[in-house]
């Protein structure tokens, strides 16, 4: 074991690092990366183009060309051919790996060095039937690198608490005692309140009226398509503003578009920005909101109601996963509760009841301007307080410290 006063050298393995983010995993691994620089050397190990200059370092990878081909199975094996290329080339004190992407090459990188491996699970394989949709059979390939890895790693970091009783239900061969929890973050310097409205015309928002936000990938967990079918439900006069990209299959996106168009066909303002925006502009978008809306049917934590939070907007998201312990429900927000169908599929036992009383907790703020001001008010205050990037690093370091 290392005396406490060495600084210890990792290399964190992840699929996603800027500039290519497209989801929560991908920002929790941006700040960490930041915040675990002032604590110890770090190495990120990305999927993607090269990175020069870059601080922490990055080491870049490309899945091997031969693998190329249209199978919906390709990107696991593609995903499988980067975790060799990590675990020949990444070597440091501890190695640290973030989904399924990453997590087989920590393992295999832990063995060959014959070094620790950490794993930060963001989500579970088997908690999302829906991707059998988007990767045929990759989807098998997908779970096992997620179980191989996981159930090798010398400790496992769940962000949220029902996270953690999730790992521990799904791979019951994980002693309990390496699984601990330390939450997702938020930089609240930099996500703070933008009033000005300046950018919203050039994406094409009506700054004049009431608006729901969304900001996520068209995924069948994040549940878009039951916020749309609320939206037919909101008040006169609510622009729905969708800042969502990134479809899983072709389907889903024809089956979105479709929903946009019919709420556009009854008369409802709904405007749809597909690209990735700018951190600026997309705080911006959050910050003149009405009401930020997160209908996701599985969400282990939840950056994007963080976000929300300490941009000082009420939130109404779905009581599941480790949303509430995020968005503290009458304090900081509205939660919907839900009841999810037993058959695998992920989805509510009751689609059209889950909508309305969606619908319902939305329109309750926004015909309430005053309440609606102090649950983003209180969101603020408890962002800052209880999910501090420097924090939650400092944590991470301890567990690093206690595998060596």
């Amino acid at each position: 074991m290392l005396p406490a006063s060495d600084r210890l050298s990792v290399a964190l393995l992840t699929r996603e690092y800027p500039p290519e983010v497209y989801g929560g995993a991908g920002v929790h691994v941006e700040y960490l990366a930041r915040e675990l620089a002032g604590l110890v050397d770090v190495t990120v190990h990305a999927w993607g183009e090269p990175r020069p200059g870059a601080s922490p370092p990055v080491v870049h990878y490309e899945a091997w060309g031969e693998l190329a081909g249209p199978e919906p199975y390709r990107p696991a094996l593609q995903a499988m051919s980067i975790d060799l290329l990590m675990a020949a080339r990444a070597d440091a004190d501890v190695l640290h790996s973030h989904t399924w992407y990453a997590n087989l090459a920590g393992h295999l990188g832990g063995l060959v060095h014959e070094i620790p491996h950490v794993a930060t699970v963001h989500s579970l394989e088997p908690l999302r039937p829906w991707k059998a949709e988007q990767l045929g059979g990759g989807y098998a390939v997908s779970c096992f690198c997620e179980r191989t890895g996981l159930e090798g790693a010398d400790a496992i970091i769940a962000v949220s608490n029902a996270m953690r009783r999730d790992i521990l239900a799904t791979y019951p061969a994980i002693d309990p005692e390496r699984v601990v929890t330390i939450s997702n973050g938020i930089d609240t310097d930099e996500f703070r309140c933008d009033p000005d409205a300046g950018r919203l015309a050039r994406l094409g928002i009506d700054a004049e009226a009431p608006s729901v936000v969304f900001v996520g990938r068209i995924t069948r967990q994040k549940g878009l398509p039951h916020l749309l079918a609320a939206a037919r439900l909101f008040e006169p006069g609510v622009e729905l503003v969708l800042c969502a990209g990134s479809p899983d299959t072709p389907e889903l996106a024809l089956e979105v578009s479709e929903q946009v168009e019919e709420l556009r066909a009854s008369g409802r303002s709904v405007v749809w920005i597909e690209e990735m925006l700018p951190r600026p502009d997309l705080i911006q978008v959050v910050s003149n909101a009405g009401v930020f809306a997160c209908p996701s049917v599985y969400e282990p934590l939840g950056i994007v109601n963080l976000e929300a939070m300490a941009c000082e907007r009420p939130v109404v998201a779905t009581a599941v996963g480790g949303i509430p312990e995020v968005v503290e429900d009458e304090v900081t927000g509205l939660l919907v509760p839900i009841e999810l169908r037993t058959d695998g599929s992920g989805e509510p036992l009751d689609p059209d009841g889950f909508a309305r009383d969606f619908a319902e907790r939305v329109n309750r703020l926004l015909v309430d301007p005053p309440e609606a001001e102090r649950f983003g008010l209180a969101g603020r205050e408890r962002a800052v307080a209880e999910f501090s990037w420097r924090a939650i690093a400092e944590r991470v370091v301890e567990v690093y410290r206690s595998v060596l």
